[in-house]
């Protein structure tokens, strides 16, 4: 499914992002909220997982239903894993465009990485 993300702070992600290697860390910033309509129509089981996908990555993170977010849209809270998906580009101001991201989403049987995992696989990435 094609949608656009945005990504942004949350009341979880803010009380955690202290410690950043933690199980409420991961668990605050390891998510991806789509409209009740898109969840169903990906045939993601419960507490199920998501693969987004950019021009300038992937991850898989856990898929949350929200009815209050519109059909073609995400939401990812700001973290490791939204990273992961957006590009490098600033448009000059130093910080990325963490809004308006173009992405693929599918449902998936992945499992959700750790940070350390992630940050390993980034590291990797990076030096190709």
């Amino acid at each position: 499914m094609k949608a656009i993300m945005i990504s942004g702070r949350t009341l979880g992600q803010g009380a955690t992002c202290e410690a950043k290697m933690s199980p409420e860390f991961f668990k605050a910033t390891s998510t991806c909220a789509l409209a009740e309509s898109d969840y169903d129509a990906l045939g993601i089981p419960k507490d199920g997982n998501v693969l987004v996908r950019t021009r300038s990555g992937e991850v898989v993170v856990s898929a949350k239903r929200e009815g209050g977010i519109p059909p073609g849209l995400i939401f990812m809270p700001m973290g490791p894993w939204a990273n992961a998906v957006v590009g490098p580009k600033t448009g000059g101001c130093g910080t990325p465009l963490y809004k308006g991201v173009e992405v693929e989403v599918t449902g998936t049987d992945r499992r959700v990485k750790g940070v350390r995992e992630l940050f390993a696989d980034l590291e990797t990435e990076g030096q190709r």
